[in-house]
C-alpha cells in the first residue's frame, strides 16, 4: 500500500507540471487572474501531499484493507485522466477556476459533451481517489475544493452564457454542470 500512495504522490506531481506547461499555450486572460496562479496552486497542494505522506503517522487512515484503496487508486486513475482529456479539448481556452480569456470560444466536444466542468469535475475525482487511498483528513481537502469548484463553476456560467447568449443555453439544457446525467 505504501507503494500506491508513492505512485499517487509522483502521479499528482507530474499531473501539476503537466498542467504549468501547458498553461503557457492558453490564450491571454481579460481578468485579474494569471495564468501563474495555477502554478502556485499546483505547487502547494504537490507540497502539501509530499508533506503529508512523509509525516511519521500522520493522518488517519480510512482503510488498510487493499480493496479501499485499489478503489481510490481507480478514482484517482480516473480523475487525472478525465481532467488531463479535458485539458487537451479546451486547448488555449483553459484558465484558472474564474478566468476569462480574450476571444474564448464554446468547447462542446470531448469530455465536454457530457459535462460543462470536467477539469473540476476530475480533480474532484482525483482527490477523493487521493483520500480513500490515503487518509481520512484528506476528505476534509476533497468538501473544500469540491465546494470552491461548484462556486467557480457557476460564476463562469454566467460569464460563458454572456459570452455565447444564442449557443449556451442549449448546452446547459443538454448537458449537466459536474456530474453527467446528475448535477
Amino acid at each position: 500500500m505504501r507503494a500506491v500512495i508513492l505512485v499517487i504522490g509522483i502521479g499528482w506531481a507530474a499531473f501539476w507540471i503537466y498542467w504549468l506547461a501547458a498553461s503557457f499555450t492558453a490564450k491571454r486572460g481579460r481578468g485579474r487572474w494569471s495564468r501563474f496562479s495555477g502554478i502556485r496552486i499546483g505547487l502547494l497542494v504537490v507540497v502539501a501531499y509530499l508533506i503529508r505522506v512523509s509525516w511519521p503517522g500522520g493522518g488517519h487512515r480510512v482503510s488498510d484493507g487493499p480493496a479501499l484503496v485499489g478503489v481510490g487508486f481507480v478514482l484517482w486513475v480516473a480523475g487525472l485522466g478525465l481532467a488531463v482529456w479535458a485539458r487537451l479539448y479546451i486547448g488555449r481556452n483553459w484558465g484558472m477556476p474564474m478566468t476569462r480569456r480574450e476571444d474564448p470560444d464554446l468547447v462542446t466536444t470531448g469530455p465536454y459533451r457530457f459535462i460543462r466542468h470536467p477539469i473540476y469535475t476530475g480533480i474532484i475525482l482525483g482527490l477523493a481517489g487521493t483520500a480513500l487511498a490515503t487518509t481520512v483528513l484528506g476528505l476534509i481537502a476533497v468538501v473544500v475544493v469540491a465546494g470552491f469548484f461548484i462556486f467557480s463553476a457557476t460564476r463562469e456560467e454566467h460569464f460563458l452564457a454572456g459570452e455565447f447568449p444564442d449557443s449556451y443555453p442549449g448546452y446547459q439544457a443538454r448537458t449537466k454542470m459536474l456530474i453527467p446525467f446528475v448535477f
